[in-house]
């Protein structure tokens, strides 16, 4: 029987089972032709550059004789601005416009991946990865914001599930791609070519994105809580730097005491935003947002199967390129059964009978738990990766791909468009916290109990470990997913506030 979730959105005119969104939402047209894809290749290309350069870390460290924290700085550099401007930067757009926001970050970003393929040095890729976070942290927050502002009803709703295909497949892709690209060593470039595929691609989306992006300017009568986003940005810095660097430097006391002082910050931000508010001020992030049905369970979801994703790519990669000396190309292109199976269960979950759209995120997420388990018990012994692996890698994509684009649409279907900016920042934030969280606690546990290059066995049993360590948390995710359904139809059945 349909849920009463079901009922009301069914009767707001969304698919059943589908989040409604609220009356905030201004009228808005179906959307200029070509507005999805582009804002989409601008997305997938930022998502992309998080883990296209794993696979190629080896080379660059050869190539450029780069010291140990220097590697670490050219692969996490990018990750650690990008999670640390990404709601500062969905105010921004909020603020000035999200196209004319999203055209500058793409151009940056565009400009730095040249710079990075040309890199002379460690000291230059360095910096031009800093450049290239922040281009991506301007260009990615302002995506969300132009599906919330451009696109109504089941447009919206058949948008929001091919953008979280999309923004979950990207960090999978640029493990195989980065590989294949490595492995290929086009014209002598190496690993150059993981930074100059973006030329091309940006190059295209700026010229299709002065045609084609609607003018959605921005708010300018909000103010900027300049002082509530320094104190966000350095609880942010505070938090990620150690996550990302801890376990490759052996967890020495600065990365503690950072960790403390980001819990202080985020407790100084906190008190802030409330007092800012309560004076009739303009919030970071308003408290209506947080408030949306199902969000913040939802939002946790998300951020653990992140956590699970992420970590578990990691470890992966550890074990097939140290314990069973496969090459990056071999090594990437183990997931693409992960990756097509996650792209078909995103894609296609909408056509399940309408009555099972609210029991998905909680039975994928159990399913994917059960993948991991299998995944758990089939590299134990630090064999080959085989048919067996390929399946249940299968069946991981599958049902992530089924639970995550519901359970996105339970975090985001009821935000307005007056909110689009922050909340898109915020999520954002929260999938790249939880990247972050994966590669640092699951790498940290994989490598606490092996020591890489290590036999295959020892390195089997690490992973094992650690692949149930992940189907744990994706058992949480499931009771995350759970809260949000029932917040999210506990709210739909509440009787409307009398007027004051």
């Amino acid at each position: 029987m349909p849920s009463a979730a079901s009922r009301v959105s069914a009767a707001q005119g969304a698919p059943a089972g589908t989040p409604a969104s609220t009356g905030q939402d201004s009228p808005a047209a179906p959307g200029p032709r070509g507005l999805l894809p582009l804002v989409l290749t601008g997305q997938f290309m930022a998502t992309l550059d998080v883990s296209i350069v794993n696979v190629a870390a080896r080379t660059i460290q050869r190539d450029l004789h780069a010291s140990g924290p220097a590697l670490q700085v050219i692969v996490a550099g990018y990750t650690v601005v990008y999670a640390v401007l990404l709601i500062s930067s969905a105010r921004l757009g909020g603020r000035h416009g999200y196209g004319r926001l999203f055209l500058t970050g793409t151009a940056l970003f565009t400009a730095a991946s040249l710079a990075c393929g040309l890199a002379p040095g460690a000291g230059w890729l360095i910096g031009f990865r800093l450049v290239q976070g922040t281009g991506a942290a301007l260009l990615v927050p302002q995506v969300m914001s132009l599906i919330q502002h451009s696109l109504t009803g089941p447009s919206r709703v058949r948008a929001l599930g091919v953008y979280t295909a999309v923004l979950a497949a990207g960090a999978v892709v640029g493990q195989i791609l980065g590989g294949v690209l490595v492995g290929a060593d086009l014209f002598g470039s190496g690993w150059r070519a993981v930074f100059l595929v973006n030329v091309p691609v940006g190059g295209v989306l700026l010229a299709a994105g002065r045609r084609l992006l609607p003018a959605v300017e921005g708010t300018r009568a909000r103010r900027l809580d300049l002082p509530g986003l320094l104190l966000l940005a350095a609880a942010l810095a505070l938090l990620v730097t150690p996550l990302v660097l801890g376990h490759e430097t052996g967890w020495p006391a600065w990365t503690w005491a950072m960790l403390a002082a980001s819990a202080a910050a985020f407790a100084a931000f906190v008190r802030f935003e409330r007092r800012l508010a309560a004076r009739g001020g303009d919030p970071l992030i308003e408290g209506r947002v947080l408030r949306s049905p199902g969000l913040v369970p939802a939002a946790a979801a998300i951020c653990l199967v992140l956590v699970t994703f992420s970590g578990f790519l990691f470890v992966c990669a550890l074990h097939f390129q140290g314990a069973l000396r496969y090459g990056p190309e071999r090594a990437g292109l183990l997931f693409v059964p992960l990756v097509v199976a996650f792209g078909l269960g995103g894609l296609y979950w909408r056509r399940l009978p309408a009555w099972l759209h609210p029991a998905l995120p909680v039975a994928g997420l159990l399913a994917t738990a059960l993948g991991y388990g299998g995944l758990a018990l089939l590299q134990r012994g630090g064999g080959q990766a085989g048919v067996a692996v390929e399946t249940a890698l299968a069946v991981v994509g599958l049902s992530s791909g089924v639970a995550y684009g519901p359970l996105f649409g339970l975090a985001l279907g009821r935000v307005g468009a007056a909110d689009a900016a922050d909340a898109s920042g915020l999520m954002n934030t929260v999938i790249q916290l939880g990247q972050v969280l994966g590669v640092s606690v699951i790498g940290t546990l994989f490598l606490s109990r092996v020591a890489l290059p290590a036999a295959s066995a020892a390195s089997g049993r690490a992973l094992s470990v650690a692949t149930w360590v992940v189907a744990a948390v994706s058992v949480l995710a499931a009771l995350c997913a759970h809260l949000a359904r029932r917040s999210s139809e506990a709210r739909a059945v509440l009787p409307p506030r009398p007027a004051a």
